[in-house]
């Protein structure tokens, strides 16, 4: 037995206090899921307006350029990803979280001051970089306080807060663009949100010992190209998750990308074009709140496949669409498509595997599903560039639909039958 002066005592009995559960952590839960609401901003901040930018003060006229800086963010995200959860197994979660703070802060400064197209790329590299360390680390850490049959509910929360963040500033840089100027207003703002994010970070406690309540006496040093394999192409189950959640950034990439060039060309302004790449985030955050819970209770694969499916019809019904009310309706069925798979596919990643190796294989897989930024701002530049518009945005749509076929086919239903929360 160990003695009150034996430092193992006072580790075992801090072990002893630790509780897994979202109520049971609510204070660092919710500081997680307001940090994330600043994470998310980030990236609404260019979610209007950078597009137009590249046309109008550099001059871009090819579609596949002026969308070179979403792929930069994609595969720096991807990249970023594919380490960070790896790096948070063996350092913690909360250095991670602080360090891409850090790196965020150049984002909006490059931007201000960028004389030359690179510039901005640069600033989406960055920015990826940024996104994939502190938006990784709000998603592992709340897996870490939830209990397994919370897993759903947790990451829901966290997507939710991140796509609010990213629709509210989408709104507020199209409005402050269009009642100022496209630069440098808006990026006065991302100086602020960074700020307060790191601020906010220094209150969180790491949750790594968490893990220990899962059977593990501290996380393994996962090897990372066995967890690759097994989440790329070797596990059923896991690989159909990584396809799925590739596909639907893939499509995100192209919607970020050419939904401000769509609607261009269909004469709206830029305060209406703001509003609809507002409400398709909007949608997403919002039904996440229930999406992910939903999906605690009835289950994973059925409902990642009707969500991938309700994605691709959506962009062909925006396709087809021919007035602003139906373009809206579009924007917020595709935001429901989203929301039905994106929680979920975390969630399942946290059902399948050990806690052990849980934060590598959901770097894995965010590493898949990031690359699709950058895959969808290639592809469909390519096609816009090729053909027009409307046949990239119609191609693109046939992708979701292949991954949920894939998910129906191939994907195991990852929660437990005796997890699964009884109605109350």
């Amino acid at each position: 037995m160990k003695a009150e002066g034996d430092p193992c005592f006072w580790e075992v009995h801090h072990l002893k206090n630790i509780q897994a559960g979202i109520k049971e952590n609510l204070l660092q839960f919710s500081l997680l899921v307001v940090i994330n609401f600043f994470v998310g901003s980030m990236v609404g901040l260019e979610r209007t307006i950078l597009p137009i930018i590249g046309e109008e003060q550099f001059g871009i006229a090819s579609t596949s350029a002026a969308l070179s800086f979403i792929a930069s963010f994609g595969f720096s995200k991807a990249a970023t990803n594919f380490f960070a959860g790896n790096l948070a197994d063996r350092i913690g979660r909360r250095q991670v979280l602080l360090f891409g703070w850090g790196i965020g802060l150049f984002v909006p400064l490059l931007i201000i001051f960028a004389q030359s197209w690179w510039v901005i790329i640069l600033a989406n590299v960055l920015l990826g970089i940024n996104q994939g360390l502190t938006w990784s680390m709000t998603v592992n850490m709340k897996v870490d306080l939830a209990k397994g049959t919370e897993r759903g509910l947790a990451v829901g929360l966290n997507e939710f807060a991140g796509y609010i963040g990213v629709a509210s500033f989408a709104m507020i840089s199209g409005y402050a663009a269009s009642t100022y100027s496209l630069r440098p207003e808006p990026f006065y703002i991302g100086i602020g949100l960074v700020v307060i994010g790191f601020l906010l970070s220094l209150a969180v406690t790491d949750t790594t010992k968490h893990l220990t309540i899962s059977g593990q006496s501290k996380p393994a040093n996962s090897h990372l190209k066995g967890v690759f394999a097994k989440t790329t192409w070797k596990d059923r189950t896991l690989s159909s998750i990584s396809f799925a959640g590739m596909a639907t950034n893939l499509k995100d990439g192209v919607a970020w990308g050419l939904f401000p060039l769509f609607f261009a060309s269909k004469g709206l302004t830029l305060a209406q074009i703001g509003v609809i790449t507002a409400v398709y985030p909007a949608a997403w955050g919002i039904f996440q709140l229930f999406t992910g819970a939903l999906s605690d209770r009835i289950g994973r694969k059925w409902f990642i496949t009707a969500g991938m499916w309700l994605q691709g019809l959506s962009l062909w019904w925006i396709l087809f669409a021919d007035n602003y009310f139906l373009w809206l309706a579009g924007a917020i069925s595709l935001g429901l498509g989203t929301a039905m798979v994106y929680p979920t596919l975390i969630a399942s990643i946290g059902d399948a595997v050990p806690s052990s190796w849980r934060a590598t294989a959901t770097g894995v897989y965010r590493f898949w599903r990031d690359s699709g930024y950058a895959f969808g701002a290639l592809i469909g530049g390519l096609l816009a560039d090729q053909l027009n518009i409307n046949w990239a945005i119609g191609f693109i749509a046939l992708l979701p639909f292949a991954a949920g076929i894939i998910a129906a086919l191939r994907m195991k239903e990852t929660l437990k039958k005796a997890e699964k929360p009884v109605f109350k």
